[in-house]
């Protein structure tokens, strides 16, 4: 088996995963008034409240299965000393990931659910960024293809395409005033 399959598998999980994290902020959006905007407590809500959950469903997950998995290939649970870096380096991760999520949430909360708008730049923005980040990591050792640029452009263009392309179905209208007597459906119509 190719050494590359495992990772690219996972990296697609990852990618569904989170393709499919924005639409589900998305449906947790507070109801809109008649204004469209977001009705705040008490009719509605604040973004931070589903937050709370996505922060539960992160502790629980992340605990219990890298516990268990710590288990499973024998690794030991200590923090200290040699193991130090784990400890900082995860916690920085998480803390990026967390801080990443409220900005996820916060975005798709006040755009009124739009996943199609904001998770292309969302994944654009972050290989991007990956990538920046290894520049500067290595500044010194390498040298910077001109194609990086270029393939950040090229991000930057397949994400606006992407968000303005995507279909993003029918509005519907809602009549003002009822133009038929719709309080009693036909008998082929009716369900019993």
């Amino acid at each position: 088996m190719n050494k590359m399959l495992i990772p690219i598998l996972f990296a697609i999980g990852t990618a569904c995963f989170w393709g499919c994290y924005g639409p589900a902020i998305g449906n947790a959006q507070s109801p809109r008034g008649v204004d469209g905007r977001p009705l705040l407590p008490p009719e509605g809500w604040t973004p931070f409240k589903p937050y709370v959950f996505i922060g539960i469903a992160y502790l629980v997950i992340a605990i219990a299965g890298g516990l268990l998995m710590m288990k499973v290939k024998g690794d030991s649970f200590q923090y200290g000393g040699a193991h130090f870096p784990t400890l900082k380096w995860g916690f920085l991760a998480g803390t990026l990931g967390a801080f990443g999520a409220l900005c996820l949430t916060t975005a798709m909360m006040t755009s009124k659910g739009n996943a199609l708008l904001v998770m292309p730049i969302v994944f654009g923005g972050a290989v991007s960024i990956t990538a920046l980040v290894s520049v500067v990591r290595l500044h010194a050792g390498t040298t910077v293809s001109p194609m990086l640029w270029l393939g950040m452009l090229l991000t930057v263009t397949g994400v606006i395409l992407v968000a303005r392309n995507t279909p993003h179905g029918h509005v519907v209208v809602k009549p003002t005033a009822p133009t038929a007597d719709v309080s009693e459906p036909p008998a082929a119509q009716r369900i019993d």
